[in-house]
């Protein structure tokens, strides 16, 4: 397979020829180009599969090549570099078919990823071509067929049990299995790092974990006959032995799977492997297995056995709350969070912790931590409202290391939030901040309460008493300020002014200034302009 490079910069290219290891793409020759018609000379004279060009270029835009090569119709897979993010570039790179579009600088990592499918692609429509000349077209269906019938093994509720039933299922999908054939599956969960491209772009990821995985489950023992993701970073490899299958190996790979999961992919992960079983009884197991990954919460990135798995019904033993309330009370994050982790990990290593038991620890500390807050006025459901928290708290139940994150997000923003709580002088600034900028809204105990998350009688006790002055006095005196002011230095109207400074009845606006000021509104005005005249 063959590559061309075009870029009207001599440093792109150079870097593109170095920094990318194109054996590894299974590439062999790699061509150059710094312009349009050189490219085409190259593409008159030899074979190729991969474009690697850039947009804008003095003697020709790298668009007008693909245009060209679509006309002549050569099988090329065009991965476009520009830097600029421009929608009508993508637009007509999309018309002609181009197989990506990627923004300088370049990325050598991802550009990498993203050759390696354009690579396959190509292999795929040279098959496709092959496939046709020799009249073997039915072959590209077939992997097709065998998915969509694990597909429905895997993820549907019920598959037949009865030998001559399964027979009957095998014939009508026209797969190449027998009801007494092997099969182990294995169940891989994946948890992306933050910042990871399986945070960032999950399809350029799946195209990585795919290519880990089958690269690595390699055996003339066994054959991969699917990798299917049944939900997000949930998948389900089945292995079909011609021999006896090798537990102690499986437990190898996917350790070795693992490691390069941490070091590759930058993602945590753990492998549940099943029991192995015949076509007829594996549906079950299979079932068994998505139980296990649902119900038994463990640590990442190890290797769980399903012939282990401990289903027992495990009765919940709290931790030690009232050790807990204390470590709070005496604001120790650090001890109350060593202290949750002991715990969980503790249940983890005598195969005690299931889903239920997890949901019924995170319910005792919300609530512990609920009370702690409310017990100094703060309003937690305000508090804690938001995207963050609710993702952390969907993502708490999914490992003991995503529990241990909520945790520390539970915890550390309760300690922020008392600290500023329990500094008077700070609340009452942020609400007279407040009240300064949105003096037009409407202003209420309840609404200001919210903004610092206090409860509304608290809050009102304390901005009494760090300002000798009741919270709805003061909102007074703020929009009468404003009032007289615009009043005294604009030709606004005194109705205008009411609504600017949120009072819709202009007589009660008319009546709260007579009583802040001695005079009406109109009043006021007069006497500004006729001392200005003197």
């Amino acid at each position: 397979m063959n590559a061309l490079l075009v870029d009207d910069d001599y440093f792109v290219v150079t870097a593109l020829e170095k920094k990318i290891d194109w054996k590894a793409l299974s590439i062999e020759n790699i061509f150059t180009a710094y312009n349009v018609s050189q490219a085409r000379d190259i593409l008159q004279q030899h074979p190729v599969h991969i474009l690697i060009c850039d947009i804008e270029m003095p003697q020709g835009s790298g668009l007008e090549l693909l245009a060209w090569i679509r006309q002549e119709e050569y099988s090329v897979q065009a991965i476009f570099l520009t830097n600029y993010a421009d929608f009508n570039y993508a637009q007509k790179a999309i018309e002609l078919q181009s197989f990506d579009y990627f923004l300088k600088p370049i990325e050598f990592d991802k550009l990498t990823l993203i050759i390696r499918k354009a690579v396959t692609k190509a292999n795929e429509e040279q098959n496709i071509e092959k496939a046709i000349k020799e009249g073997f077209l039915w072959k590209k269906n077939q992997d097709k067929i065998v998915e969509h019938f694990w597909r429905k093994l895997i993820t549907g509720k019920s598959f037949p049990s009865d030998p001559a039933v399964i027979a009957r299922t095998i014939a009508e999908h026209n797969v190449s299995y027998q009801v007494s054939d092997t099969f182990l599956p294995i169940l891989i969960k994946v948890f992306p790092y933050d910042g990871s491209l399986g945070k960032e772009d999950k399809d350029l990821f799946d195209y990585a974990l795919l290519n880990v995985l089958y690269e690595l489950f390699q055996s003339p023992y066994y054959s991969i006959e699917t990798m299917l993701e049944y939900k997000d970073y949930n998948w389900i490899a089945m292995l079909k032995w011609d021999a006896p299958p090798e537990l102690q190996r499986m437990e190898e790979l996917c350790s070795s799977f693992i490691e390069k999961a941490n070091r590759f992919l930058r993602c945590d992960a753990c492998c549940n492997i099943a029991q192995a079983s015949s076509l007829s009884s594996v549906h079950p197991v299979i079932r068994q297995l998505i139980h296990m990954n649902e119900e038994m919460i463990n640590s990442r990135n190890r290797i769980f056995l399903l012939e282990q798995a401990n289903y027992e019904e495990a009765s919940y033993i709290p931790p030690n709350l009232m050790l807990l309330e204390e470590l709070l009370d005496q604001a120790n994050p650090a001890a109350f969070l060593e202290e949750t982790s002991r715990y969980l990990h503790s249940l983890v290593n005598n195969q005690s912790m299931n889903a239920s038991l997890l949901r019924l620890f995170r319910l005792d500390l919300v609530q512990l931590v609920y009370s702690f807050l409310k017990s100094r006025e703060i309003q937690v459901h305000r508090l804690y409202t938001g995207t963050m928290n609710d993702q952390w708290f969907m993502q708490s139940l999914n490992s003991i290391e995503d529990m241990e994150k909520y945790l520390t997000y539970l915890v550390h923003t309760a300690m922020k939030y008392r600290d500023f709580a329990e500094q008077p002088k700070s609340v009452v600034e942020e609400v007279q901040q407040y009240i300064s900028k949105h003096y037009g809204d409407e202003l209420t105990r309840t609404s200001l309460a919210e903004i610092v998350f206090l409860n509304p009688d608290y809050l009102a006790r304390l901005f009494k008493r760090e300002t000798g002055i009741s919270l709805g006095n003061y909102i007074i005196e703020t929009r009468i300020g404003i009032a007289k002011q615009l009043l005294a230095t604009t030709n606004m109207s005194v109705h205008t002014i009411a609504g600017k400074v949120g009072y819709s009845n202009y007589s009660y606006f008319s009546k709260l200034f007579k009583q802040e000021t001695g005079c009406a509104p109109y009043e006021y005005r007069n006497l500004q302009q006729t001392n200005r005249q003197r």
